[in-house]
């Protein structure tokens, strides 16, 4: 079992502020930990991550991350944000909710290493969190398998019907999207007065399909959700352009 002669430095990131300073206190009471800051937003947590870097203290060893944050971004998202600008920062989640968007949102990140993510009630006390902290540090990763399982269980929902990602009246636009119809067409078969309507609603689909990153070239992102449609499967491009071979199952 490796030793860690000086505690880990942690950076907490919980939007209830009972729990946070429960596990603030509990960690840091079973040994090992020393919690440097404690926030309730992935904004927050960045924010005081890149002042940290600017000074000598430097940043914390990890993160421990709920998914469920206060502020704009999820804590998956949040770790995406903070892993750009520090790349494989060690982070574990954990959770009670039980949402598609977030097994969604973890299984786009992109997260290789450096992790764990659990069900906060299989991993509730000080002394079983500590080895999961440990264990990210190291470069290891965990998931726990009710997690795993739903992410593969929305994996393949989202393979089989990209259009269930959407709701009904986006459906309609990414259909009418990839037969070729323009932004007029569309609000003109929709009975939208608007055409900006439509532009909104194309961002919401290619939101949902990660597409989101071509938005900045809106015929890209439109021509990619066209093919969507027509694949019947979710698609990922390379940053080349060309298309990813699909993931084995």
């Amino acid at each position: 079992m490796e030793i860690h002669m000086n505690p880990l430095s942690l950076l907490i990131v919980e939007d209830n502020a009972s729990l946070r300073t429960a596990l603030q206190s509990g960690l840091e009471a079973a040994g090992g930990v020393r919690v440097v800051f404690a926030c309730d937003s992935g904004e927050a947590a960045l924010e005081y991550l890149i002042d940290a870097g600017r000074n000598a203290a430097g940043h914390p060893d990890i993160l421990l991350m709920d998914v469920q944050l206060a502020g704009k971004m999820n804590g998956i998202q949040a770790a995406v944000a903070i892993r750009r600008e520090f790349p494989r920062m060690p982070v574990v989640f954990y959770s009670i909710q039980d949402d598609d968007a977030y097994y969604r949102d973890f299984r786009r990140s992109g997260i290789l290493s450096h992790y764990a993510y659990v069900r906060k009630s299989n991993f509730l006390l000080p002394a079983m969190i500590l080895p999961l902290l440990r264990d990210a540090v190291s470069g290891r990763s965990f998931i726990d398998p009710e997690i795993e399982a739903r992410v593969q269980e929305v994996r393949r929902k989202d393979e089989n019907d990209p259009l269930e990602l959407l709701e009904p009246s986006e459906q309609a636009v990414a259909r009418m999207l990839a037969q070729g119809m323009t932004n007029e067409q569309i609000a003109a078969r929709m009975g939208f007065r608007d055409k900006r309507t439509i532009s909104r609603t194309n961002g919401q689909i290619y939101a949902a399909w990660g597409l989101a990153a071509d938005s900045t070239d809106e015929k890209v992102a439109r021509t990619r959700a066209a093919l969507i449609v027509q694949a019947g499967k979710l698609l990922a491009w390379n940053e080349d352009g060309t298309l990813k071979e699909n993931e084995p199952e």
